[in-house]
């Protein structure tokens, strides 16, 4: 019987734990070209070392960062991980600078990782009225000429933005390498590596995925010399995508632009309605002109997108008010909107800031909401009959 050819526009799941090399010549080839870091091996070895699930993942990646090579990780931690470890230099390591207000994972391991276990010196940035102040951040990097530099584009929760292209400019410099963490803002509002970040960071569990049924990072580039660092030292710490996975990551990162566009319109829409409640004392959202860093959201993304998130804090005569009011509104959209500790999934959620940064934001009034792109009119009315409810 004559075996029919199947054809798919998709690569496989390749399960397999090692690959087939047939003889000693070929494996020989294979284990020194592999010495060589290449993004797409050609011959694969072993799942952990290069995966070709994996790789078509990271091409499709690619597309929407529009950069040379995109390497996957099992999260988006991992991610941060790979980017920060591959600069350092064991004790010659410069001093590292980080803007304060980025993720607190990042901040956690930046304490018990690189402070604590490596003992890098690090320093801290910090805002000024809710913005960076960027002549003095080039006194900060004139005075001590830092290694490395990391931010966000769009910080979690308080949404401040940083602006990129001149943090850019401030790095190059003085040779300063620059780790851009895109995942609030995503290749859709802005490319730091066309403005002269070195690596970009995403949590692709986050809105590359954004289904919420899996963990990934991806760091993207163009630099061959600093790919070939990260990929050595994915490879040795076992920092890799499951092909299955990735196989499901390459799927839904097709729709991503379709995905983040309504998220962003549905964010939108839920802060114009926040900003006109009596009961909100405060909407951080990029787009609204009382945000401190609005004119650098203009300046970066334009005027139509400021974000799929928004930071909500209810007002009230005093803490235990606010508090009351903020665990009423959680309560009554508790039906649509859920409290899910994460963001980017296809349906609105929300967290209470306090809750879980507790001293680092401790406004006990703070919700901190994902906007998700379901039917916008029922996400309205959702949040308008909670906000109607609230004595």
């Amino acid at each position: 019987m004559k075996k029919n050819k199947v054809n798919s526009p998709r690569v496989p799941v390749y399960r397999d734990s090692g690959f087939e090399l047939f003889d000693a010549e070929t494996t020989a080839s294979a284990f020194k070209t592999e010495t060589e870091h290449h993004r797409d091996p050609g011959l694969y070895i072993y799942s952990r070392y290069r995966n070709p699930t994996v790789v078509a993942a990271e091409e499709e990646i690619m597309k929407i960062e529009k950069c040379s090579w995109a390497l996957l990780t099992e999260s988006g931690m991992s991610a941060i991980d790979v980017a920060l470890s591959i600069f350092q230099k064991g004790p010659v390591t410069a001093p590292w600078l980080f803007f304060s207000e980025i993720y607190g994972g990042t901040i956690s391991y930046i304490e018990s990782v690189l402070k604590k276990r490596r003992g890098l010196d690090i320093k801290t940035f910090s805002p000024v009225n809710g913005a960076y102040d960027l002549n003095d951040f080039e006194n900060v990097v004139r005075g001590m000429k830092p290694g490395l530099i990391y931010t966000e584009t769009i910080s979690n929760p308080l949404l401040v933005v940083a602006d990129i292209i001149e943090i850019s400019r401030i790095a190059k410099k003085y040779n300063s390498k620059l780790i851009i963490d895109n995942t609030f803002a995503t290749p859709s509002l802005l490319r730091p590596l066309e403005h002269g970040a070195d690596i970009v960071i995403h949590s692709a569990t986050k809105y590359l995925s954004g289904h919420g049924n899996l963990t990934a990072g991806v760091i993207c580039g163009n630099d061959d010399e600093i790919m070939k660092d990260a990929i050595e030292y994915r490879k040795f710490v076992g920092h890799m995508l499951s092909p299955d996975d990735a196989y499901r990551l390459s799927t839904q990162v097709r729709t991503f632009e379709l995905r983040f566009t309504r998220q962003c319109e549905n964010a939108a829409a839920l802060a114009a309605i926040f900003s006109n409640s009596g009961l909100i004392g405060k909407v951080c959202f990029p787009l609204l002109r009382d945000h401190p860093t609005h004119d650098i959201a203009v300046k970066l993304f334009g005027d139509l997108s400021g974000g799929a998130m928004l930071t909500i804090d209810f007002n009230g005569k005093d803490r235990d008010e606010k508090r009351r009011r903020r665990d009423s509104f959680i309560q009554s959209v508790s039906g649509e909107i859920k409290l899910v500790p994460t963001l980017g999934d296809p349906h609105t959620i929300l967290m209470p800031v306090e809750a879980v940064w507790g001293a680092r934001y401790p406004e006990p009034g703070m919700i901190r909401i994902s906007a998700g792109f379901e039917n916008t009119e029922n996400l309205l009315n959702t949040i308008k009959n909670a906000l109607a409810g609230i004595k």
